[in-house]
């Protein structure tokens, strides 16, 4: 007997795992399988054959039923409230978008877990998101960060592993999501042990730079959920620790960033692993070539979902000022604004190495302000240390490589200062994206040195989307003019891209 009764006949009769009893046993619903001879496609592109099925046990995948007041939506109405919403849909039969919460018919618990987050309506990517990943289809979602998307898989990845038979011993998970890193890994746990905690699912977090026996232990004692990032995950397929073989639902999580840094091979590799009619849901905040070229590769005939624009663009909520500078007066300028903005609210400022990352630390402490460091180097327990210190607001000053630009959700951030502007536009987004989340305003502050002179014409197109002002030396630079002499900063603030000097 399934964990998902009667699916057909009534939306909330997901089976209550909280109960002792009745779960196991082969799953009553047989779903079609796709045949070896068949291809995978993505958007009428067809990629090459997948390993034959035979032999492998059907499994649930389909759970949504339309609500009567979503299936009472006209047309007129579904895309009304779309471009309302900046949603932007591509795909064969495409679910119209939810409304509230109880439109997605979500079990009871589920609810429940909602209502206690305090979360008033669903955000565009869930609206859209969550009928999508209901009904079983692939699903590719372009979205910037802290735009819910985490729950917009999460949610839907419960109900599928309710609707699956119990973990025998040796299995592997039922649910595998791949993180770039492991700050957004211990993200992506913490919201799976919340909402997964009423239905008794039971989670781990896989990553590098901590003892593994935790880690090997909750594998093999059997976990629905396993977040990790790739590395480390392929060191325990490798020592069979775990393996992927009741993995049904896949989420590929910032997808962009993972490619970025270099784990192509590594998510082939898993990927290779996992039964080809499987679920996926290929997680995005961009959309260039590379990461849609894997896209092709690993889902069929997928849905596809954009909040705002597919252009690279900055959140609304955030003020970006850019001030033109030379590299030996950053420092300076860094302190005389510290001095002008400084609050006690928390700030987090970017560099492109961990020496830099070190150093200006250092410096900063020995002036007096209370600030510390995070980037690759450092152990997992100092790194979990110097979080829980800024996150309490002991420490407000912190430090960073990009290893914190994706994935840190601490909030409150009332400012991101890119001490060094960093080496794409993808990353001065997510970086400054730190700021302005969950409704909140933020203020993001960057230093721009002729070096960064390529970046110019892109960043000011960046700003112009986002309504605001450039100033006359960036507009220079963005025609290819040289940087002003002594490259100052903005004489007025007061006008969008400056105010009081910084001088």
């Amino acid at each position: 007997m399934s964990r998902y009764d009667s699916r057909s006949g009534d939306p909330t009769s997901y089976r209550d795992r909280r109960s002792d009893s009745g779960f196991g046993g082969a799953s009553s619903y047989s779903a079609p399988v796709r045949s070896s001879a068949g291809r995978r496609e993505y958007d009428g592109v067809e990629s090459p054959k997948r390993t034959n099925l035979d032999g492998l046990p059907p499994f649930e995948k389909n759970f949504y039923i339309e609500s009567p007041s979503v299936a009472a939506m006209s047309e007129r109405e579904v895309e009304e409230y779309r471009n309302r919403r900046e949603i932007t849909v591509e795909g064969r039969d495409i679910p119209k978008p939810v409304k509230s919460f109880e439109d997605v018919g979500f079990p009871e618990y589920v609810l429940q877990e909602i209502e206690k987050a305090g979360f008033v309506e669903p955000t565009p990517i869930q609206a859209q998101g969550w009928p999508m990943a209901l009904k079983g289809r692939d699903l590719v979602g372009i979205a910037e960060t802290g735009s819910g998307k985490t729950l917009a898989y999460l949610l839907p990845a419960i109900v599928h592993v309710n609707a699956q038979p119990i973990l025998a011993p040796g299995d592997g998970p039922i649910v595998l999501v791949l993180a770039p890193t492991r700050e957004l890994a211990v993200q992506i746990q913490q919201e799976a042990t919340k909402f997964g905690a009423s239905s008794r699912i039971k989670n781990t977090c896989i990553y590098g730079g901590v003892p593994k026996g935790p880690q090997v232990r909750d594998l093999q004692k059997g976990v629905e959920i396993v977040i990790a990032t790739p590395g480390r995950l392929i060191d325990m397929l490798e020592s069979h620790h775990t393996n992927l073989r009741r993995v049904t639902y896949l989420v590929l999580d910032e997808a962009d960033r993972m490619l970025d840094m270099g784990f192509d091979p590594q998510i082939r590799k898993i990927v290779n692993q996992i039964r080809p009619d499987r679920q996926t849901l290929y997680w995005s905040a961009t959309w260039p070539k590379e990461v849609e070229q894997l896209a092709r590769q690993f889902l069929y005939n997928p849905y596809k979902v954009i909040i705002g624009s597919p252009d690279l663009k900055a959140n609304h909520a955030i003020r970006q000022i850019v001030e033109i500078v030379s590299e030996s007066q950053k420092y300076k300028k860094l302190v005389d604004l510290l001095e002008d903005i400084m609050d006690g609210s928390r700030l987090l400022i970017f560099l492109d190495t961990k020496k830099g990352c070190d150093q200006i630390t250092r410096q900063l402490r020995m002036d007096g302000w209370p600030a510390l460091s995070i980037h690759g180097d450092k152990s997992q327990a100092e790194r979990d240390w110097v979080l829980s210190e800024f996150k309490a607001g002991k420490s407000p000053i912190m430090t960073a490589t990009d290893v914190a630009a994706r994935g840190l959700d601490v909030k409150d951030i009332k400012y991101v200062i890119n001490y060094d502007f960093p080496g794409s536009l993808e990353d001065y987004v997510h970086r400054i994206g730190r700021t302005g989340r969950a409704g909140a305003k933020g203020t993001a502050y960057t230093f721009f040195t002729a070096a960064n002179a390529r970046f110019a014409k892109d960043l000011i197109n960046i700003l112009e989307e986002a309504g605001q002002k450039v100033s006359p030396e960036l507009a220079a630079m963005g025609r290819g003019a040289p940087p002003p002499p002594g490259q100052g900063g903005f004489r007025d603030r007061g006008r969008g891209y400056g105010g009081r000097s910084w001088n």
